[in-house]
């Protein structure tokens, strides 16, 4: 039975890590143990030198998440019923830049179906002809500086957040008068 299990590495080395690990698995042969590695990223939308551009961003830095070949434990505690492959685990433990698994320090603890289900959203693209939902960390009520646009310098606050579009409404004090102003989410910072 495969479960995921999820993995501390060095922190900025994680894509080097994860191909490193691929690398040695299909060199000793032990492809069935594995079945997908993931390190979760999203695309975040951001202004530089006045053009939009997109990059993508490590949603966990520091961490792999694996899908891993077990076997039955015929260990006491519930939590710990199933355990890494003998040779899985070494190869994990022995690949340069491998830190810890998160869980019980001396054997693993498989990761809940709700946090495989939340990892692999994030991780999975969506299909195509799905609109992509764009993520504003914005509430009502939020004290905003405007950084671009025909405000830029304003601050006020957010009155409304319109997550599908990604637009934020922001009461701005212009000549003595609140007055709501539709913006990007990107043309606004939290203060």
């Amino acid at each position: 039975m495969k479960m995921w299990y999820c993995l501390r590495v060095q922190s900025s080395r994680e894509e080097k890590i994860k191909e490193n690990l691929e690398k040695r698995v299909k060199a000793r042969g032990l492809e069935h143990l594995f079945e997908r590695m993931i390190i979760p990223m999203e695309t975040v939308q951001e202004i530089k030198g006045g053009k939009k551009r997109e990059r993508k961003r490590k949603m966990h830095p520091g961490y792999l998440y694996l899908e891993i070949e077990t076997e039955e434990n015929k260990a006491e505690s519930a939590d710990l019923r199933w355990r890494i492959n003998g040779d899985a685990y070494h190869l994990i433990r022995e690949t340069p830049g491998v830190g810890d698994f998160v869980g019980d320090r001396d054997q693993p603890v498989p990761m809940t179906e709700d946090d495989v289900r939340r990892i692999l959203r994030i991780a999975e693209p969506a299909e195509e002809g799905e609109e992509k939902v764009v993520k504003v960390e914005f509430n009502k009520g939020d004290a905003v500086k405007i950084k671009d646009g025909p405000f830029n310098g304003f601050e006020g606050h957010v009155d409304e957040v319109d997550p599908e579009a990604g637009r934020v409404h922001v009461i701005v004090t212009i000549f003595g008068r609140a007055t709501p102003v539709p913006l990007e989410y990107w043309q606004v910072e939290k203060v």
